[in-house]
């Protein structure tokens, strides 16, 4: 399983769909377990968790600082 590719897929798919969104804020273990369809160790799941709010705050620092560039032209 390549893990930074599940990593990216969640992520878009928390973006993209508001109701799986809500699924990983009340339960992020059970919302990953379940698009990736593997039972992990709480260890594995839970790193595989923290790099999902690392690409999601990461893409939403870029948003914004794409919005504020074009405000100002560039």
């Amino acid at each position: 399983m390549d893990i930074k590719a599940k990593i990216e897929e969640i992520a878009n798919k928390i973006k993209n769909d508001k109701g799986f969104a809500d699924e990983f804020k009340a339960d992020p273990v059970k919302a990953v377990e379940k698009v990736i369809g593997v039972d992990l160790p709480d260890d594995q799941i839970n790193k595989v968790i923290d790099g999902i709010k690392a690409k999601i705050s990461v893409d939403d620092v870029k948003d914004k600082v794409g919005g504020l560039l074009g405000k100002f032209g560039k």
